[in-house]
């Protein structure tokens, strides 16, 4: 597993914010480390790779990744992209992708629906190559070959629709990958309104989990006078407070914790902040771009 970005949408430090990290960023002034926006490969062989979304970052994060790179027989490693949701933060690297001979695409019906009538993205990107989608049905096992399968599962939310229409159902899903030959498995969950007991019910027995890390606090945006929205309202759970994610997730029995998909805002990317060792203590880590490790 690669993480190609680790950042929320806006990226690290973001564009035009003047908040606490985003100017030590900068400046240089703390220890933190830019970040791009949120995406992983996974790989059963390192030779064909799996994108699980695509940001609007994905030229740089490829580039960055010499395995992601085609061979000299212009043969591409990137088998397919798999959506978690239809977030632009998500979605806009698809463009970007528009150059290939076609692109495979593994999503729920509701963000199909949204990438294709709302957003437009899909549709879009049909202009410019075959695009082959792969409906996700959450519950059911789909291999990608070489011992390598999937389980999506559906992350409730009652985040306000950008786009009305769209179905409810599906809006949002986690991936639950499994090698056949080890028995082991990763989950990938970089949005979670919520930790209920469905959710925590398909960590069980995972190896590692990478997990939405966007908020420290679930009024982080306010205080900082950044927006009125607080993390939940965004579909986020926050990492502190009750019933935050740290409280949650610390008891369980999971070999690596990774948080991902970091806002701007959050202290945790201080990396000498009360917040990181806090996170230290409890054995939980902070994803940067780059990181990897093997399953």
């Amino acid at each position: 597993m690669r993480v190609l970005g680790s950042a929320a949408g806006g990226g690290f430090p973001q564009w035009n914010c003047t908040c606490p990290p985003c100017r030590a960023a900068r400046a240089g002034s703390r220890r933190c480390t830019p970040r791009t926006q949120s995406s992983i490969a996974v790989s059963a062989d390192r030779r064909q790779w799996f994108l699980f979304n695509a940001s609007p970052d994905i030229r740089s994060q490829i580039e960055c990744f010499p395995d992601l790179h085609p061979d000299d027989g212009r043969v591409v490693r990137l088998a397919a992209v798999l959506l978690t949701d239809a977030e632009l933060d998500h979605t806009l690297g698809l463009l970007l992708m528009r150059e290939g001979r076609g692109l495979e695409v593994h999503a729920t019906e509701s963000v199909h629906e949204t990438l294709t009538a709302g957003t437009g993205v899909l549709r879009t990107l049909e202009a410019y190559c075959p695009v082959k989608w792969q409906p996700v049905l959450p519950g059911a096992e789909v291999s990608l070959g070489d011992g390598l399968c999937y389980r999506a599962f559906d992350v409730p939310t009652d985040k306000a629709l950008r786009f009305p229409g769209a179905a409810t159902h599906g809006r949002v899903v986690g991936y639950r990958l499994t090698d056949a030959g080890s028995g082991r498995s990763m989950v990938y969950l970089p949005c979670a309104q919520r930790l209920d007991a469905d959710v925590l019910g398909e960590l069980d027995g995972c190896s590692a989990l990478l997990v939405d890390g966007t908020c420290w606090r679930d009024d982080e945006m306010p205080r900082l006078g950044l927006a009125s929205k607080t993390s939940r309202g965004m579909g986020h759970v926050p990492i502190d407070g009750p019933g935050g994610s740290l409280e949650v997730l610390s008891p369980l029995p999971i070999d690596r914790k990774v948080y991902i998909h970091i806002n701007n805002t959050n202290p945790v990317l201080f990396e000498d902040s009360p917040e990181r060792r806090r996170l230290d203590r409890h054995g939980i880590e902070v994803a940067v771009d780059g990181l990897e490790f093997h399953i």
